[in-house]
């Protein structure tokens, strides 16, 4: 999420374990084991609810990935098969950022020290939050610094672009004024899209008896190809984006899982044009002068 100060990227991002399904028996045995690792297992019952880790921008790459002289899980494992959460994304140290790029890929952690070498799970949803720039106004020419747009593009440029294309959704968060707040309440609330949400991954769940994988974000091969090829018109819109956005295979390959999650969510078999064209619409834009 891209947005200047204020504008609510840390409380959606602190909202959606909300609305996240619950914790099945195994995935709980699964959080509970990691945490009971870490030392953090209270009182020594098996936890029910989908972690939110939230670590400071001054963390370090063990504490991010795991480490110590006794090793022990960190911040990406105990997140495991819940929300890693990193408000202001390009004040971490690049390395830092950079090491959480194979556990995004694989779903867990190699840590090596001379004395143990462990491998902890780390299957993440990853949600990031960063401003515009560095003075959080870009586009707004009376609070803007004098450097915009250059400071746009000198600030995002601190997150390396292989960590970037890790990440599906790419969403521009606008400023809330005083007006925005005197508005009704919107007509769905978070229970309303906590159910659409268990819906979609029920269909996930029935599809996992072929597919061997536990959600869309893990179909990959054969499975990839027979349950997010889209139709006709929504391939050649796909293929004429991925030579326009020169997106690589790993974009790719993201783009047909995210619009097979937006079919689910919208109840349709099939992945169609106006799925792909939404996927599309998530992938990372140009700084905004």
């Amino acid at each position: 999420m891209i947005g200047p100060p204020g504008a609510g990227k840390s409380l959606l991002a602190s909202c959606l374990p909300g609305i996240l399904p619950p914790l099945t028996p195994a995935e709980a045995l699964e959080v509970s084991m990691v945490q009971s690792v870490a030392g953090t297992l209270e009182e020594g019952r098996i936890s029910r609810s989908r972690p939110f880790r939230a670590p400071h921008h001054s963390a370090s790459m063990a504490a991010l990935t795991g480490g110590g002289l006794r090793v022990k899980p960190g911040e990406v494992s105990l997140a495991h098969l819940g929300v890693l959460f990193l408000d202001e994304l390009p004040e971490f140290q690049r390395a830092v950022l950079d090491s959480l790029r194979q556990p995004l890929e694989t779903g867990s952690v190699d840590v090596a020290r001379a004395n143990a070498h462990v491998t902890f799970p780390a299957n993440v949803q990853l949600i990031a939050a960063m401003n515009p720039c560095r003075c959080g106004h870009l586009g707004d020419p009376a609070l803007a610094c004098s450097r915009a747009p250059r400071c746009a593009a000198d600030y995002q440029s601190k997150v390396s672009g292989p960590m970037l294309d890790r990440i599906d959704l790419h969403v521009e968060v606008d400023p809330v004024s005083a007006a925005d707040l005197a508005l009704p309440p919107p007509a769905e609330g978070s229970e309303e899209v906590a159910a659409r949400v268990l819906i979609a991954r029920q269909r996930q769940t029935a599809r996992s008896e072929q597919t061997g994988v536990r959600s869309n974000s893990d179909l990959d091969g054969e499975a990839l190809e027979n349950f997010a090829t889209p139709d006709e018109p929504g391939r050649q819109l796909l293929m004429q984006a991925a030579t326009a956005m020169r997106l690589s295979a790993r974009s790719y390959t993201r783009m047909l899982r995210v619009a097979r999650t937006i079919a689910d969510l919208a109840g349709a078999e099939q992945v169609g044009r106006i799925h792909v064209a939404e996927a599309l619409s998530y992938r990372r834009q140009a700084p905004r002068a």
